[in-house]
């Protein structure tokens, strides 16, 4: 657990038809290529992952999480529902809590994805092996602070454009350097993941600050009366 404490901030918020993820990415040293380390990754063609923690351990369960689709596939003919992969990581963890000789995966994972009949659902799974469905949560660093934003701002049914603001806003939040260290994917029913691009994060976050401003002037002009 102090790993997932200690690690970047993930995110992912429930839309009316779609999941976004969200993550901190660290800065990096000079010399290494930049967003190398990924922190949001395609487990399916509709299931990806967001996770705070250990990136190696993420790496090997994330695997394994691929495989079991895999199977899912060639035994049922049709892609496996998202709680069904969310169930098998959470197996996966629980197991090597158990075990003599081994540690537990030092991560906490959100699973976003979309279902066959086109619904779209978020679990997180723990160290521990226990798993949940949410509408928008947070794991990492500054997790309950982030959690409690999410509480105040998040609304049913928002379309794709509220979500993605509201991810980047959260993040905003706790993340240094704004649009640079910022990583959003995004899951749309019958899509594969969506990664957007730096520059269109610096035009979400261009768009946040002018409300804010906007928001500011508002409360300057409303006191002055």
């Amino acid at each position: 657990m102090e790993a997932v404490k200690r690690g970047a901030v993930a995110i992912s918020v429930k839309g009316a038809d779609c999941v976004i993820l969200g993550a901190e990415t660290k800065s990096t040293a000079k010399l290494q290529k930049r967003r190398s380390v990924k922190k949001i990754l395609k487990v399916d063609d509709h299931v990806a992952v967001v996770f705070a923690g250990l990136t190696a351990d993420a790496r090997v369960l994330i695997n394994r999480a691929r495989l079991h689709c895999q199977s899912y596939r060639l035994t049922n003919e049709d892609a496996p529902p998202v709680q069904n992969v969310a169930r098998e990581i959470a197996q996966i963890q629980q197991s090597y809590t158990v075990r003599g000789g081994r540690r537990p995966f030092g991560l906490a994972a959100l699973i976003a994805g979309y279902n066959v009949d086109g619904s779209v659902s978020l679990f997180r799974t723990t160290p521990s092996g226990t798993y949940e469905e949410w509408k928008a949560n947070a794991v990492g660093r500054k997790e309950k602070m982030m959690r409690e934003f999410l509480e105040k701002h998040y609304a049913d049914d928002m379309d794709r454009t509220a979500s993605i603001k509201l991810v980047v806003k959260s993040l905003l939040e706790v993340v240094e350097h704004g649009a640079k260290n910022i990583d959003i994917g995004i899951l749309v029913p019958g899509q594969p993941l969506q990664k957007l691009s730096e520059a269109e994060i610096g035009d979400v976050v261009k768009e946040i600050e002018a409300e804010a401003e906007e928001e500011g002037k508002k409360g300057k002009q409303w006191y002055q009366r």
